[in-house]
């Protein structure tokens, strides 16, 4: 796993290469696998890291793309998009800070 990528493309690529391949969807509660019609709250995700990408054009193309590990052992992405977490749950916001 690298430290940094030049493109969100890039990055999902090759992490998807090292296994990551689940695709997450945030929830208010936690995240969600649409492919393995799955769902686990906060408690159960570990965030292993995070890439930040900021778009050239506007404040709306910034995404940060999240490398998870669930407790089950499934280890995906999500991509979510900066400040549209106005909707989850404080434990999902506490998990999903970038200290």
């Amino acid at each position: 796993m690298k430290n940094g990528y030049n493109t969100l493309s890039e990055a999902i690529e090759d992490l998807q290469k090292e296994g990551f391949t689940v695709n997450f969807d945030l929830v208010e509660d936690g995240v969600h696998s649409k492919d393995l019609k799955k769902q686990w709250k906060a408690g159960e995700i570990e965030v292993v890291k995070f890439y930040r990408f900021e778009g050239m054009s506007s404040a709306g193309d910034n995404t940060i793309l999240y490398v998870l590990e669930c407790k089950t052992g499934e280890k995906g992405l999500l991509v979510n998009a900066y400040g549209a977490d106005e909707y989850i749950s404080p434990e999902m916001i506490e998990k999903l800070k970038m200290n």
